[in-house]
C-alpha cells in the first residue's frame, strides 16, 4: 500500500477522507472492500425501508378514522388497523436490522484503517532521530497518538456510515413532499434543514477553540502525571510530592475551565438547534393542519407529515453531531499528523548495502558534529580504535563521550568528517545491519516493565531459553533470578524499579 501524506491543516474532510481512502479501500484485501461494498448496499436499502415506515402510521390513522380507501397498490390483508400497525412496526425492526448489519460489516473496515494509521505513526516515531526525542515529552506524545487514533476512527465511521445516509434520506424526504403535497412544504423543509446547518457549521467553528485549548491544558497535565510517576524515587528522595501534585493540580485546573467551557457551549448549540427546528416543524405542521381543515388533507396525511419530520429530526441532529464529531476528530488528529510529517532526520540512502563486518576496526577521522548551530560539541576529533582492542574515551562532563557513542550507532548524522567501521562509512549502509553488529551496555540501565528472561532477551528475541540462562550466568546474574519465586518469568516493574541498581546493571 502506498503511503499519502495526510494534512488535517486546512480543516476539509473531503480531503482528509481521500487521503484515508486507501486504508478503507485496501489493495490487497478484498474481503475488506466486499465488506464496504454490502454495507453500502444494506445503507441504502435500510433508507428506502426507512421512508415506508410513515406510509404504514399513515395508513393505520386513515384505517382507524375510516377515511382509508383501499388501492391498488395496498394488500387488501393489510387495510385492516391491526394489520397496518403490525407492518408499521414489523417495517421499524427490518429498517433497524439493515442498520445493525450495515454497522456490522464495516466495523472490521473501520477498524483495519485505524490499526494501519495506528502502526504507520509508531513506526514513524521510531523512524525519527534521538534528537526529536529528546526535545518531545512522553506523556504528551502519547496522548497525542491516544487521541489522534480515536479522531481517525471517528472521522472514518461518521462520515460514512452517517453522512452519506442523511444525504440520502434529505432526497427522499424532498421528493416524496414534493411529489405528494407541494413544493411549498420542501421550500420550509429545506429553509429549515439550510438554517439548522448553517447554525450548526458556525457554532461548531466557534467551539473548536475551546476543543483545541481543551486538548492543549489535558496534554499538559498527562505530561505532568507520566513525568512525576516515572521519577517516583526521584520526588521521594526530595520529598517534594506536594509540589507535584500542585503542579498537576494546575494543570487540571486549566482543563477543568476549558472543560466546562465545552459543555456550556454545547448546551447552547443544541438549544439553537431546538429552536430552528421547532420553528420549521410548527409551520409545516400549521400548514399541514390547514389542509385538513379544509378537506383536502386527511389525519392520516397530518400523522405523516409529522412522522416525516420526526424522522427527518434524527439525520439533523446527525448532522450537528456528526460535524461536531468530524471537526473535533480534525483537531485531535492535527498534531498526529504534524508528527507524521516530521522527516527523519538519519535515513538510509538508496544505494545503501548492509555493513560487512571482518576485523571491527573503527575510525573517526576529522569528525565535526554539533546538537547546535552555536554550541559545537566535537570539533575535527580523528581517533582509531583497532580491532580486538580496547580504547577508553576520558574527559569532563559536556566534553562529548557519550555523543561519541551515539554517532557510532548513528543516531545523529555528522556535519563533516566521517565515521568508519572496517573502511566503510557508516552513512553508507543501512541502519539495522549497523546496529545489529553493536552491543551497548548503558549508563542510564533502562529496562521494560516485562520479565528478567524478556530483558535479557531484547538484544536477540529469537535466543531460547537455554541461551538465557547463558546470558545470564555470565553475567552473573542466573542464581539471583532462579531464587526468585517466579523465576525468569519474574516482572522487573516500570523502568526496573523492582530490582536494585546492581541487580538491573
Amino acid at each position: 500500500m502506498s503511503e499519502k501524506t495526510v494534512s488535517a491543516e486546512s480543516g476539509s474532510v473531503f480531503a482528509t477522507l481521500r487521503n484515508l481512502w486507501p486504508y478503507m479501500w485496501p489493495a490487497d484485501r478484498a474481503d475488506l472492500k466486499m465488506r464496504v461494498v454490502w454495507a453500502s448496499v444494506f445503507l441504502v436499502i435500510a433508507k428506502l425501508v426507512l421512508v415506508l415506515v410513515p406510509y404504514f402510521f399513515k395508513w393505520a390513522t386513515d384505517a382507524l378514522t375510516g377515511e382509508l380507501e383501499p388501492a391498488s397498490y395496498i394488500p387488501v390483508i393489510l387495510v385492516g388497523p391491526v394489520m397496518l400497525v403490525l407492518a408499521y412496526n414489523a417495517v421499524r425492526i427490518v429498517q433497524l436490522g439493515f442498520n445493525q448489519l450495515r454497522d456490522a460489516l464495516f466495523a472490521r473496515v473501520g477498524q483495519h484503517a485505524v490499526r494501519q494509521l495506528g502502526y504507520r505513526t509508531f513506526v514513524h516515531m521510531h523512524n525519527l532521530s534521538l534528537r526529536f526525542h529528546l526535545e518531545r515529552r512522553t506523556g504528551g506524545l502519547s496522548r497525542i497518538i491516544e487521541r489522534g487514533v480515536k479522531g481517525i476512527e471517528t472521522i472514518v465511521r461518521f462520515t460514512i456510515l452517517n453522512t452519506v445516509p442523511t444525504i440520502i434520506e434529505f432526497a427522499l424526504t424532498a421528493v416524496i413532499f414534493a411529489v405528494a403535497y407541494g413544493w411549498i412544504y420542501v421550500a420550509i423543509i429545506a429553509v429549515t434543514v439550510w438554517l439548522y446547518t448553517w447554525f450548526t457549521v458556525k457554532a461548531s467553528d466557534w467551539r473548536i477553540s475551546i476543543r483545541r485549548e481543551m486538548n492543549d491544558s489535558d496534554t499538559d497535565a498527562n505530561t505532568k502525571a507520566i513525568d512525576s510517576l516515572l521519577n517516583y524515587e526521584t520526588v521521594k528522595y526530595f520529598n517534594n510530592e506536594k509540589m507535584e501534585a500542585d503542579r498537576f493540580d494546575r494543570s487540571m485546573a486549566r482543563y477543568e475551565d476549558a472543560a466546562t467551557k465545552t459543555w456550556t457551549s454545547l448546551g447552547w448549540l443544541n438549544f439553537g438547534q431546538g429552536v430552528i427546528f421547532g420553528l420549521g416543524m410548527a409551520a409545516v405542521m400549521a400548514l399541514s393542519a390547514w389542509e385538513v381543515s379544509r378537506g383536502t388533507h386527511t389525519i392520516g396525511d397530518f400523522v405523516f407529515v409529522n412522522a416525516m419530520l420526526m424522522q427527518l429530526s434524527i439525520p439533523l441532529n446527525f448532522i450537528g453531531f456528526i460535524y461536531r464529531e468530524i471537526r473535533q476528530g480534525l483537531t485531535d488528529i492535527e498534531q498526529m499528523f504534524d508528527l507524521l510529517d516530521v522527516k527523519e532526520e538519519v535515513s538510509d540512502r538508496p544505494e545503501a548495502r548492509p555493513l560487512a563486518v571482518s576485523e571491527g576496526k573503527v575510525t573517526f577521522e576529522n569528525v565535526c558534529f554539533s546538537y547546535d548551530a552555536n554550541r559545537p560539541i566535537l570539533k575535527g576529533i580523528s581517533f582509531e580504535v583497532p580491532a580486538g582492542k580496547t580504547v577508553a574515551i576520558v574527559g569532563p562532563s559536556g566534553a562529548g563521550k557519550s555523543t561519541i557513542s551515539r554517532l557510532l550507532f548513528r543516531f545523529y548524522d555528522i556535519q563533516s568528517g566521517s565515521i568508519r567501521i572496517d573502511g566503510q562509512d557508516i552513512r553508507d549502509v543501512t541502519q539495522e545491519s549497523l546496529r545489529s553488529v553493536i552491543g551497548m551496555v548503558p549508563q542510564d540501565t533502562v529496562l521494560f516493565n516485562d520479565t528478567i528472561a524478556y530483558n535479557i532477551r531484547y538484544g536477540r528475541p529469537s535466543a531460547d531459553e537455554e541461551e538465557v540462562r547463558r546470558a545470564a550466568d555470565l553475567a552473573q546474574i542466573n542464581g539471583f533470578s532462579e531464587r526468585l519465586p517466579e523465576g525468569y518469568r519474574t516482572m522487573v516493574g516500570e523502568r526496573g524499579l523492582k530490582l536494585s541498581g546492581g541487580e538491573k546493571q
